[in-house]
């Protein structure tokens, strides 16, 4: 079967209530969900999918996430998802997207990093033999700047978390959303209620499998608000970086 190369591919989606925030928006965690959806329906139409690539044991794994928004998809209302590849080389792909409403406003943007990997070694292979793919580079723009630097965090609280079933993935690590999840739930319900999330960092580092035991480390002493995952040995798993603004700004 001939594979559709398209450059940009869109999904269009509806906000149901039991999917939104309390402040009726909705969530990063939903947000990263679709993000991982869209990129999959794209690269199963020009063949490098995860239904390809687990016939030779391989995965794409996403690496790091960016997002920025302007504001964020309201209850009962429909979005729409665009996503295309910027740039690929042998070891990494850039994807990005464009979070919009239904009449084509801009509500953010999103940045990411991919890799393709053996399920069974866990160690990286090469892309650049998807010749292909060069097909399907776009030029669309994405204005927000790329990831920051993630630093260690060394300062701030401190709490303690063992993953169970069901954080885990169909490769029983555990689910990049997951991750996410417990970050975002350092925070109190006062801190969003008085704050949007403007921009999130995410980069996965290492992977944590069932029944470990993390230290989530928060510096929630500005706005701009580091966490950590780190295991008993002190090795960081997972950065990320929450940056809030003032809902009433």
């Amino acid at each position: 079967m001939e594979r559709q190369r398209i450059k940009e591919y869109s999904h269009r989606y509806f906000l149901a209530p039991g999917e939104c925030t309390p402040e009726g928006e909705m969530p990063i965690t939903l947000l990263l969900t679709r993000i991982i959806e869209v990129a999959t329906e794209h690269a199963d139409m020009w063949g490098v999918g995860y239904s390809t690539l687990v016939t030779s044991n391989e995965s794409w794994v996403l690496t790091r996430v960016t997002i920025e928004m302007t504001k964020m998809p309201p209850v009962n209302k429909k979005y729409v998802f665009t996503t295309w590849i910027e740039n690929y080389n042998r070891r990494f792909s850039q994807r990005n997207f464009e979070i919009s409403d239904e009449e084509g406003n801009v509500m953010g943007y999103a940045r990411t990093i991919w890799v393709v990997i053996n399920s069974a070694t866990r160690e990286s292979v090469d892309i650049s033999k998807f010749s292909y793919m060069s097909e399907v580079v776009s030029q669309h723009p994405c204005p927000i700047e790329p990831q920051s630097k993630l630093q260690p965090v060394s300062q701030g609280s401190s709490a303690h978390y063992c993953f169970k079933y069901c954080d885990l993935d169909i490769n029983q690590h555990v689910n990049s959303v997951r991750y996410a999840e417990l970050l975002m739930n350092q925070l109190p319900l006062e801190a969003y209620q008085a704050n949007r999330v403007k921009r999130f960092e995410i980069s996965y580092i290492r992977e944590c499998r069932y029944a470990e035991d993390v230290a989530v480390k928060v510096d929630s002493s500005t706005n701009d608000v580091r966490l950590e995952i780190t295991d008993a040995e002190g090795n960081s798993h997972c950065r990320a970086r929450i940056l809030l603004e003032p809902r009433n700004e």
